[in-house]
């Protein structure tokens, strides 16, 4: 028996949290993300606007009316719940055009609270992203050694940027060591001038202006730091799935409560076939975070589950197998097989209250 299908959930934009201790490279990896946005608009609330290179604001497209500059300490401290949907509402207005909102907070801040206030958000038009950590490769055992709530802070990071590893004297252990204090569910990815593969955040679309095969972002100019001592690339796994067999929700749900460490990101849409004749779901998962939207099938739109994993040393072909052991082709739903996906459909606060 199908379940009664919830009503569907309008778009939504992701709201990553960029955190990190002071001189981490936090502005660094956002102006990166900038200029490599692949044509998707970035919005950005920053405690500091006076730290955003003009020049990385003009290239994305992203100057005045898609930031919103806060000079009045930590953001944590200095706004409540519905001060930052005020906030975020000013960036989410369809017509700014905006594909993702990155919040960066103060060297100081305490990404906890913002985590909380994001997930605690009434606005309809915002999804949490996750939240990025930045750490200084370099200047780590120090800053750990004077600011131990740094562990607690990677603890609850869905993706730790290990930056500035060209200036560490042992990357390596700074990597490992980095990796024993986060949750198994994040991602960590070394970097240097704060590079790292904007798919990790975000959905990036070809740019609209094009020359042969490049494009805007292509042919602007690299970074001069380090242009020319070779590219630091991020441990950066995908795995892309689709099937036409309906995937049962009870295995789904199986598989992504025991997802391996590293595996970052979920993107994409399921077909559960009888257990919801009427719609497909859409599914959103960074870290530990997910979430499920239910969407109406268009008509005659062919029915496929079509998922992205993103992650960091995740093992592509034992994922797949995994995946594929979620297909069913039973006629009949089981009357209870939905709760568990259910759970995570938007607006079940008790949920979201959990994770943090």
């Amino acid at each position: 028996m199908s379940q009664p299908s919830p009503a569907p959930a309008p778009p939504q934009i992701p709201v990553i949290v960029l955190a990190g201790f002071l001189g981490s490279g936090k502005t660094t990896l956002l102006n990166h993300l900038l200029h490599r946005s692949g044509g998707s608009r970035i919005g950005a609330i920053v405690n500091d606007f006076g730290a955003i290179e003009i020049d990385a604001m003009a290239v994305a497209g992203a100057l005045g009316d898609s930031t919103v500059s806060l000079g009045n300490g930590c953001l944590c401290c200095a706004v409540d719940s519905s001060e930052l949907d005020v906030f975020l509402d000013r960036l989410a207005q369809p017509a700014a055009g905006i594909d993702v909102i990155v919040i960066e907070a103060s060297g100081l801040a305490e990404p906890q609270e913002l985590v909380r206030m994001l997930l605690a958000s009434e606005h309809p038009g915002i999804v949490y992203g996750g939240l990025v950590e930045v750490v200084d490769a370099a200047e780590f055992d120090g800053t750990r050694a004077q600011h131990p709530e740094i562990d607690r802070h990677l603890a609850l990071a869905d993706l730790v940027v290990v930056n500035k590893l060209d200036r560490a004297a042992d990357g390596e252990r700074v990597l490992t060591l980095v990796r024993s204090l986060t949750d198994r569910a994040a991602a960590v990815v070394p970097a240097t001038y704060g590079r790292i593969d904007p798919e990790y955040l975000f959905d990036c679309r070809p740019g609209e202006e094009r020359l042969g095969q490049l494009s805007f972002d292509d042919l602007h100019d690299h970074d001069a730091e380090g242009e020319h001592e070779g590219h630091l690339h991020t441990a950066y796994d995908s795995l892309s799935f689709a099937c036409e067999l309906p995937l049962d929700p009870r295995r789904l749900m199986a598989f992504l409560d025991s997802r391996p460490g590293g595996l970052y990101r979920i993107k994409g849409y399921v077909d559960f076939g009888p257990y919801d004749t009427g719609n497909r779901y859409a599914v959103h998962a960074v870290g530990r975070f997910l979430r499920f939207y239910p969407q109406a099938w268009g008509p005659g739109e062919e029915r496929l589950t079509q998922l992205v994993l993103i992650g960091s040393g995740i093992d592509t072909p034992a994922l797949r197998k995994e995946l594929e052991a979620c297909t069913s082709d039973a006629p009949h739903a089981d009357e209870h097989g939905m709760w568990g996906v259910l759970r995570y459909v938007q607006g079940d606060g008790d949920h979201d209250e959990a994770e943090f």
